[in-house]
């Protein structure tokens, strides 16, 4: 299939139907229940897992070229989110992170809003260290919006805040982390203490020295679940 010419390319909701199409067209009812009870029954779905999602819709993606206009993408995504089926916000999430470097500072407000919209690990968390994380490296502005998620109301945009450095390595901002971890201390959900304990395992690969001195300093404050997740790659 030729590669769209950008004054060419399908209304954002007629491709993100045409994936829908394709999605259900191998649907998998057997595995649907399963699916949805794995994810606790929030979302409905076609019964398909990555390897056969992402096979379905392969030929409609590679239309796309190597760089499809970052605003057409994200009309894409939201309108994908508008489906029931969740294999529908799976293949946004691949969208946004197979073309995040075209993304920009402008765009995060759309990227937040799909974060809280039928939030939960299984998109929040690419988003996070995908796409957020590669958007806040090319605009550092967005880092201190970054910084008051680590405070905001929504668990989800708080875990954002928390993962978002997560693939950085050694250009982890450990003043930043730290900030982020700190205010977080007394939160008692289950996904923030996770990503806490998950956040300092990743860098852990990186700086144990660190981790176990952010561990030390913080003491009984630190939940069981962030501590355990945490040592995990220390011993």
């Amino acid at each position: 299939m030729a590669a769209f010419d950008m004054k060419d390319w399908p209304a954002p909701q007629v491709f993100a139907a045409s994936l829908r199409e394709q999605l259900a067209a191998q649907a998998e009812p057997s595995r649907a229940g399963p699916m949805a009870a794995y994810m606790q029954q929030r979302f409905a779905f076609f019964g398909l897992p990555t390897p056969a999602r992402r096979a379905a819709v392969k030929p409609l993606l590679a239309s796309l070229g190597k760089a499809p206009d970052p605003d057409w993408l994200l009309a894409v995504a939201q309108a994908l989110w508008a489906f029931d089926e969740r294999e529908c916000q799976y293949v946004a999430v691949d969208l946004l992170v197979k073309f995040a470097a075209r993304l920009e500072a402008r765009h995060e407000p759309q990227l937040a809003a799909l974060v809280q919209a039928k939030a939960w690990w299984d998109s929040v968390d690419l988003l996070a260290a995908h796409v957020y994380g590669g958007l806040c490296r090319r605009a550092p502005a967005l880092r201190a919006r970054l910084d008051g998620y680590a405070t905001h109301e929504d668990i989800w945009l708080r875990r954002v805040a928390i993962l978002h450095q997560l693939m950085y390595a050694g250009d982890t901002d450990r003043v930043r982390l730290a900030a982020t971890l700190a205010a977080n201390l007394d939160q008692t959900d289950f996904f923030i203490r996770k990503a806490m304990g998950w956040a300092l395992r990743q860098f852990a690969r990186t700086d144990p020295a660190w981790v176990r001195a952010w561990l030390e300093a913080h003491g009984g404050q630190v939940s069981g679940l962030t501590r355990r997740e945490a040592l995990k790659r220390l011993g």
